[in-house]
């Protein structure tokens, strides 16, 4: 071997690279939370563990295990750890112990992006990604067979504990005189294995409670939803969205047809080319708002009006969709309580795991992290924007335009605060096509509705063309972090810990995208 590590790899080498950014960060919190001295083996130092996950991450390596193998037989990995191989078990706590600090890491090398020209903010594309939780979907239970399971538990510790010290006392002897004395300080695996899983239902258990008390706030804001709306109603405001909770869905749309149409009647005779494109929009208006009613008066003949919010709505479809495949509706998870079983991509198959958002740049950098339970994308937009603007302003930069597809088309996303954006209505091809067949020019009339007035913008052929580059931004990104980083299955559990992990990886591609920015700059 040679004599100096330096000559073991070309200068290039994606390793020296992070060796130094590693060098270049701040990282003072990996070392305030580390042992380094004391009674015991000399820790590890922190920036050579950063370094090797690090470097582990950017190749697509994020088992522990898969890493203390790699330090001893891979060159470029022996090098990240200076030659001296942590284990795996040290591998894992330090990525645990220092999870809140790698968003830190995120931001610092997003700082290094920047000195190198990377980070163009003028568009940004949001989209979500299903990643399978370290958990099977055989592991989901229903509420009441978790709480009869911890029933079960507590009445056999309550009539097992006796019996069960005795003959852990019975055993832990035995084996003290087969050693010639001693103790034996380790938890007998039957034990260990019982607290495991009274801990992983005791976790269910405290989800479901979450559960219920995040429905209850749901149902509340509908309801404050249909008061909001009886006070638009009266004061002559067309509603628009679903139909929120106690609400007569027959007079919800009627209360919409009669104001469309006094809206095109309004129109009627008004000359201009700006009028007739404005009749054109009432009219369709009027035809989707009497459809709407029409299915509403057929409901109410069937005997099927539903005067509940959306979200009791969507939570009874929900459940209603596994039924019919055979499940129980509701489930928690007992392996990891916070994961959810999700519908993956368009095929229709389903995952156990999280929703991860990533905020990307119109050249390709990573600018925002977001992790959901939510299965789908509505209520991602905003705390992934959030994380977004956040960065922007923390490299001093503008978001000019953003971009997202039809998963995030709600009334709140297209009116909260914020920069300027383009929401799809539908799929990308129907957004095209309709650019093409309907056009529009100029801005949308000022008593649309929300959803109409992005429907109108999106008609208009230049923001069309700009809405087409959505998918040339964030799906590379999402097909980097699945395929080069390996982000199909998180590697830890709990919403908190795969965030973490999805921050990280999110720092990886990105210092992938640094280094070959400055391997040809």
């Amino acid at each position: 071997m040679p004599p100096n590590m330096a000559d073991w790899l070309p200068p290039e080498h994606l390793v020296w690279f992070v060796i130094e950014v590693i060098d270049q960060m701040d990282t003072g919190g990996f070392h305030r939370l580390s042992q380094r001295g004391g009674v015991g083996r000399q820790g590890y130092d922190p920036d050579m563990l950063l370094t090797l996950l690090v470097f582990a991450y950017a190749c697509g390596e994020r088992s522990s295990r898969r890493i203390e193998r790699l330090c001893v037989d891979h060159v470029a990995f022996r090098v990240a750890c200076g030659d001296d191989a942590p284990d795996h078990t040290r591998i894992a706590r330090f990525r645990a112990d220092h999870q809140d600090e790698f968003v830190e890491v995120f931001a610092q090398v997003l700082r290094l992006c920047a000195r190198q020209g990377m980070g163009k903010f003028g568009t940004i594309a949001i989209d979500g990604t299903k990643i399978a939780a370290n958990a099977a979907k055989g592991a989901n239970r229903s509420p009441d067979t978790v709480r009869r399971q911890a029933a079960r538990i507590a009445e056999d510790i309550a009539a097992n504990i006796v019996a069960e010290a005795t003959a852990t006392d019975q055993a832990e002897d035995v084996a003290a005189a087969a050693r010639g004395g001693g103790n034996d300080d380790d938890l007998p695996p039957g034990f260990a294995d019982h607290s495991r899983r009274a801990a992983n239902i005791k976790r269910a258990l405290d989800e479901l409670d979450r559960q219920d008390a995040e429905h209850a706030a749901q149902d509340t804001a509908d309801a404050q939803r249909a008061a909001d709306l009886l006070r638009r109603v009266q004061a002559g405001q067309a509603p628009t969205g679903p139909v929120p909770a106690g609400v007569d869905p027959v007079a919800y749309h009627r209360a919409r047809v009669s104001r469309h149409q006094q809206r095109y009647a309004d129109l009627d005779g008004v000359a201009g080319q700006a009028a007739s494109q404005a009749r054109r929009e009432a009219k369709r208006m009027v035809k989707r708002a009497e459809e709407a009613l029409r299915k509403a008066q057929q409901q109410a003949a069937d005997g099927r009006v539903d005067r509940r919010g959306k979200a009791a709505r969507k939570r009874d479809a929900r459940e209603q969709r596994a039924r019919a495949r055979g499940g129980t509706g509701r489930v928690v998870n007992t392996t990891d309580p916070e994961s959810r079983l999700m519908t993956e991509g368009s095929g229709g198959g389903t995952v156990q795991g999280y929703n991860v958002q990533f905020g990307v740049t119109d050249d390709h950098l990573i600018v925002g992290v977001h992790v959901s339970q939510d299965a789908n994308d509505a209520h991602c937009y905003a705390p992934t924007l959030a994380s977004v603007t956040e960065h922007a302003e923390l490299l001093g930069q503008h978001i000019g335009l953003v971009l997202a597809d039809a998963g995030y088309f709600t009334e709140e996303n297209l009116t909260s605060p914020g920069p300027d954006r383009l929401i799809a209505p539908g799929k990308n091809h129907a957004v095209a096509a309709d650019a093409q067949a309907t056009p529009t020019t100029g801005p949308p009339p000022p008593d649309l509705d929300p959803y109409d007035t992005m429907r109108h913008r999106l008609r208009d052929p230049k923001n069309a063309e700009k809405y087409k580059r959505r998918g040339a931004l964030s799906e590379p990104v999402n097909a980097h972090a699945k395929d080069r980083i390996g982000l199909r299955r998180f590697a830890r559990r709990g919403l908190a810990a795969v965030t973490s992990e999805a921050v990280l990886v999110a720092a990886a591609v990105n210092l992938n995208r640094l280094h070959t920015a400055h391997s040809t700059g």
